[in-house]
């Protein structure tokens, strides 16, 4: 399994996501990416412009889900296709990213499933020796 990435797994009514990275930065880029590949394929999407995504959670478990809706956010009511996602933390409860990717283009882009957001339900944030993990569903 490489060092970062994402594969998505079948629940009953929804999708679950599960992303991996060497550290938890890498770990919320590839979470969101994850979910955002449900909409539009990241490999038919050109990085023409950027979107700063914030976050803040109370929790871990708090920010991984308040990061997931942002992005959402910006993908379903912006029209914002993501190829590429940067994250920076401030501390443990901020998040700070940058989407790379361009506006929706439905000649191009063929839409897939539409995200409604992340969900509390079975949500996990584990770390091992230079590995984190992330596992959440998305209601869809």
């Amino acid at each position: 399994m490489s060092g970062s990435g994402y594969e998505h797994f079948e629940v009953e009514a929804d999708v679950g996501v599960r992303a991996w990275g060497p550290d938890r930065r890498e770990a919320f880029a590839q979470a969101a990416l994850g979910v955002l590949a449900l909409g539009v394929d990241p490999a038919d999407v050109d990085e023409r412009e950027t979107r700063e995504v914030r976050a803040q959670g109370a929790t871990l478990e708090g920010l991984v889900v308040a990061w997931i809706n942002e992005c959402v956010y910006v993908h379903e009511i912006e029209g914002f296709a993501v190829h590429r996602v940067t994250v920076d933390l401030d501390g443990d409860d901020v998040i700070h990213g940058v989407l790379h990717g361009e506006a929706i283009d439905r000649a191009r882009h063929r839409l897939g499933t539409v995200v409604k957001g992340a969900t509390h339900h079975q949500l996990s944030v584990t770390s091992t020796e230079g590995r984190y993990e992330i596992r959440l569903i998305v209601d869809v």
